[in-house]
């Protein structure tokens, strides 16, 4: 037998999701006959409860042990994933199996995944190559935490606070002191997700663009605002002797409180995420079927 183009499949199911277990069995086996090696995700691995026969490895090793991911579960379950493989410095694809209810990121249903897993390892698969995001948060003058993320950085208000001001730059350049509930900057990939729940603009995923859009914005006028991705963009609490008024939360994932004087830096990481693309739906045709467009 040839050595197959992609010698070891990382394989994350959602935590606790028993539905995944069949199918989990199915595709250890199936990776297993055709010379592919497969490392199970530790938590996925304890799903199987001992059906499974395969390497383990963790959520932040898997992106280096393995050439590709599969990922069973929803958007969510990907980004934590996705991020993984940024923050690691990976160029490995991801294989998105839908598991959940909306699945932008998640495209592939259940019946496609061994056509899509065929096509991958016979090098014929398509590509989807997607922005992420590197963010830099500085303290004092001094780094202090560093990220990648696929979808957005969102900075939001505290349980008691009733609304954040929040001073934002582009490039070197001022543009607006944001009062609102939050701010979202957004991917092109995450503009159907946070984004368009605030009333942001849909962009197709292939656009180099991000998206600035204010949550609940006391003035009216505060608009969402795409931006090329060439920009760097600055923002800063504006706490006004209020300590942790204001919170920093990436993909959704992960977060902390925020301190006067801090600085969030965003903009285009030098990698991009690779995401294998269903083999017969296109994004618009995603859309219509997620948002449920021409249906009555």
């Amino acid at each position: 037998m040839t050595s197959p183009s992609i010698p070891r499949v990382g394989i994350v199911a959602k935590r606790g999701l028993t539905a995944a277990v069949e199918h989990l069995v199915q595709l250890v086996a199936w990776l297993t006959t055709r010379g592919v090696s497969p490392v199970c995700e530790v938590d996925t691995h304890a799903l199987g409860a001992g059906r499974l026969s395969c390497a383990t490895a963790s959520r932040e090793d898997l992106p280096r042990v393995v050439d590709l991911i599969v990922v069973l579960g929803g958007d969510g379950t990907l980004l934590g994933m996705a991020d993984r493989i940024g923050q690691a410095g990976c160029d490995i694809p991801i294989l998105g199996v839908n598991f959940g209810n909306l699945g932008f990121l998640t495209e592939i249903r259940i019946s496609e995944v061994y056509d899509s897993l065929e096509a991958v390892l016979a090098g014929t698969a398509t590509f989807d190559h997607r922005l992420m995001l590197a963010a830099e948060a500085e303290r004092k003058g001094r780094v202090f935490d560093s990220r990648i993320v696929l979808n957005d950085v969102v900075f939001t208000k505290t349980a008691l606070s009733r609304m954040i001001e929040l001073s934002v730059s582009v490039s070197g350049r001022f543009v607006t002191s944001v009062r609102a509930d939050g701010l979202i900057i957004a991917t092109a990939t995450g503009s159907t997700a946070y984004n368009l729940a605030a009333g942001g603009p849909i962009v197709h995923p292939l656009v180099d663009a991000f998206v600035l859009t204010p949550i609940a914005p006391h003035t009216l006028t505060n608009r969402p605002v795409v931006i090329p991705g060439s920009c760097v963009v600055e923002v800063q609490p504006q706490l006004n002797g209020a300590p942790e008024d204001s919170f920093v939360t990436y993909d959704g994932q992960s977060g902390y409180p925020l301190q006067e004087g801090d600085v969030i830096r965003v903009q285009r990481a030098s990698a991009t995420l690779r995401l294998v693309k269903p083999p017969a739906r296109g994004y618009f045709e995603l859309l219509r079927e997620k948002l449920k467009w021409n249906e009555r």
